[in-house]
């Protein structure tokens, strides 16, 4: 059986493109840098102990995706805001920068982990602080990376892109599709035959 070791919408519906059955655990995992970790070792820790979280809920049964995905630019890594002028502050200070997108998915069974790591570089283009706050008076941004959803109106701040869109959005789904595919799961166009996957 797989698994899904998140309750995001966004992840779900990605691994869901893929065409294989799973289910979702609800994992509570902490998600604070510690000192002195580097931005790429903060989202893979995450990206494992959600992994292994989830491992555990499944009573260490099938296998387990843990992803994680973070906006970070001069090494400061933005999380999801903690209000509406968090929300503000994080998207003045992306506004006409290039900030990378780094997304790690981890893939444990009982037998150990697999991983793969997603980087991407977004270029927002200027805004205006009547854009900024509009947009966040949408909610959009609420629970979101860096105050801003790839799949939603934040498309139009978006002038470059280079990497992978669902990777910015949750789930880099080459990464992901390689894993799984290294796990038996797919096959080189789609799902294995459900024997592999039992």
């Amino acid at each position: 059986m797989l698994y899904l070791a998140s309750q995001s919408p966004r992840r779900r519906e990605l691994l869901a493109r893929l065409g294989l059955p799973f289910a979702m655990l609800d994992v509570d995992v902490p998600e604070v840098r510690a000192p002195g970790e580097s931005a790429i070792d903060y989202v893979r820790r995450v990206a494992r102990d959600k992994a292994r979280a989830g491992l555990r809920a499944a009573r260490d049964i099938g296998l387990v995706i843990g992803a994680d995905t973070e906006v970070v630019l001069d090494d400061v890594v933005f999380g999801k805001p903690r209000d509406a002028a968090d929300a503000a502050a994080m998207l003045r200070r992306l506004a006409g920068r290039t900030h990378q997108v780094v997304s790690v998915v981890v893939l444990a069974d009982a037998h150990g982990e697999r991983e793969a790591v997603s980087t991407s570089q977004v270029t927002f283009g200027a805004l205006d602080d009547a854009t900024i706050a509009a947009y966040v008076a949408s909610g959009e941004p609420e629970g979101k990376a860096g105050a801003y959803a790839i799949q939603g109106a934040a498309q139009a701040f978006i002038a470059h892109l280079s990497g992978s869109y669902s990777g910015v959005m949750g789930l880099p789904l080459h990464e992901t599709a390689g894993l799984l595919r290294d796990a038996g799961l797919l096959g080189a166009t789609g799902p294995a035959l459900a024997g592999a996957a039992a």
